[in-house]
């Protein structure tokens, strides 16, 4: 056995602390959302260096509250979360820390739209969420039911439609991550030039076909296709048609069919049949245009690797165990299966990359 003082040994054990501790990430990430510490710093863009003292009387306390909270805790949670990049240090005198936002910490701030990346980590650790992440092993040893399923005993997405709140709450969250993306891809992507018509499969409130269009004014229909219920919804938006039906079915018929993070949640065989329909869509020539996360070759240590495997646990302890990120080349095997003779990835954005397959 290798000497414990050892350098090697010494790593170790520190490096395995910190994996059993992790979890104190994403919590003290949770809780400085829930406190709204990134408006209460950046203060309509001063972002000027506070103390936790500071801080605390401009924070989301509840009215309950009789001590105006505690700086001593919460600076703790800004010294923790400052170690993973959200915050910057200010060190003034011998004792007062003081903290502005860096620019991870600023994708929490509510823009004028009205959001952020904050209701994507409060999506991520609602209750039912974290009622099944003590179950992940289960998706290896009984993979036939979502860690997800076992703990709350039915699907996140049938929980979703029954709760008024954790539907506006996906849907918030969801467009926090869609709008910054979006306008990623519409600056770096010329794919929708050429496009006179194209369907948006899975487009919810029909938003991205509304920024597309205003982008693109080449394209001249939109048809938003999603769930009946979902499209129900739907306002009303100049040039959009919203189309209620089944992806697993038939999708409409366009120049070009756009989907953004569909495929990702579906096995590979339900993955094919999506595909195929997408397939008998459109004309020859025309371009089904997916984005979705896709896996490096190989593992590394990285903050992207990092992030598309974690995104891909989620994924199978959340939403379906044999759902999952793939590789470029699992891609474009499924492409092939589904009739698509070419395969163009675009990595634009460091998490999502377009995928053009073409007919």
């Amino acid at each position: 056995m290798e000497n414990e003082s050892s350098e090697t040994r010494n790593r170790a054990r520190l490096a395995i602390m910190e994996l059993a501790n992790m979890i104190s990430v994403p919590m003290s990430l949770n809780a400085a959302v829930r406190l709204g510490i990134a408006d209460a710093i950046w203060n309509g863009g001063a972002n000027s260096p506070l103390s936790a003292a500071e801080i605390l009387p401009r924070l989301l306390l509840p009215s309950h509250t009789t001590i105006g909270g505690d700086p001593e805790n919460l600076q703790r949670i800004l010294r923790m979360l400052t170690s993973y990049g959200v915050f910057s240090e200010h060190l003034t005198g011998s004792i007062e820390r003081k903290y502005s936002l860096t620019d991870v910490g600023k994708t929490l701030v509510t823009d004028s739209g009205g959001l952020s990346y904050a209701a994507y980590v409060l999506q991520h650790h609602q209750e039912a969420l974290m009622r099944a992440w003590p179950l992940v092993h289960t998706a290896v040893v009984e993979p036939e039911t979502e860690p997800y399923v076992k703990a709350n005993g039915e699907a996140a997405y049938a929980q979703y439609g029954k709760s008024e709140e954790m539907n506006g709450l996906m849907q918030k969250a969801m467009s926090g991550v869609s709008v910054p993306f979006m306008k990623a891809i519409l600056d770096g992507y010329d794919g929708f030039k050429s496009v006179d018509n194209l369907v948006d499969v899975g487009g919810s409130a029909g938003d991205c076909l509304r920024m597309i269009l205003k982008q693109f004014p080449n394209v001249r229909e939109g048809i938003n296709f999603d769930l009946p219920e979902v499209v129900a919804k739907a306002p009303n938006i100049p040039g959009v048609t919203h189309v209620g039906g089944d992806m697993f079915q038939s999708v409409p018929s366009a120049d070009a069919i756009f989907m953004k993070w569909v495929l990702t949640t579906w096995t590979d065989e339900e993955c094919k049949q999506i595909m195929k329909n997408c397939y008998k869509a459109l004309p020859v020539g025309g371009k089904l245009i997916a984005c979705e996360p896709v896996l490096p070759k190989e593992t590394d240590d990285s903050h992207r690797t990092r992030a598309l495997l974690e995104g891909d646990i989620f994924v199978m302890t959340i939403y379906r165990t044999k759902g999952k990120h793939r590789t470029e080349e699992e891609f474009k095997e499924l492409g092939l299966s589904a009739g698509f003779p070419t395969f163009r990835p675009f990595y634009i954005d460091y998490f999502y990359t377009i995928l053009e397959f073409q007919k």
